[in-house]
């Protein structure tokens, strides 16, 4: 049992986004003691360090947690400067929303909707890579079409487009939120 407990904690250790106690863990492995539980932890910790892996269990507010190794530190602030940068502006989740659902749309469409000239965003959209071009639209000028990519998809965790949330949750969400405000102005 206690190989099997000791892959258990270590489970748990992982998916946890916060530190875990003995205690915490002793509701799952309700076979063992918190003490018993800590002194696994203890050994496995000793693994750990012992084969200089890329991961460290730490003791941290009471409870433990696993964290990466210090030793790698440089090389995760330089990967996580490069895709923190990608995080993406109020201005262009609402342009991909509105190319999500409408795709393909013009600028002109986007800009309609959006009450906003939407230039910019598209040019930065289409640098990351988010949006791609999908052809002309058949009328006068033949504005350019607009799309969402195979980045699109993986940015959001989507396997395709389908898997994207009914609009009318949105639609309902939306007026929700300006019934609420509305009510505030009204009690202000």
């Amino acid at each position: 049992m206690n190989a099997h407990a000791q892959s258990i904690i270590e489970a748990l250790l992982f998916v946890s986004e916060s530190p875990i106690s003995p205690e915490q863990m002793a509701l799952v492995l309700e076979d063992l003691e918190p003490s018993e539980i800590r002194a696994l932890i203890e050994t496995l910790k000793k693994e750990y360090e012992s084969s200089q892996r890329s991961l460290v269990i730490q003791e941290v507010a009471g409870g433990y947690q696993m964290t990466t190794n210090p030793l790698y530190a440089p090389w995760l602030r330089k990967f996580l400067k490069k895709t923190q940068g990608e995080r993406l502006s109020g201005p262009s989740l609402e342009t991909l929303a509105i190319i999500a659902y409408k795709q393909p749309v013009t600028r002109q469409e986007i800009e309609s909707i959006r009450g906003v000239n939407v230039e910019g965003v598209l040019k930065t959209l289409l640098e990351k890579r988010l949006l791609r071009i999908a052809g002309r639209k058949e009328i006068i000028g033949r504005p350019l079409l607009y799309g969402t990519s195979r980045e699109f998809l993986e940015y959001f965790g989507l396997n395709s487009l389908e898997e994207l949330p009914p609009l009318e949750e949105f639609v309902q969400e939306g007026e929700r939120i300006e019934a609420e405000n509305e009510s505030k102005e009204i009690t202000s």
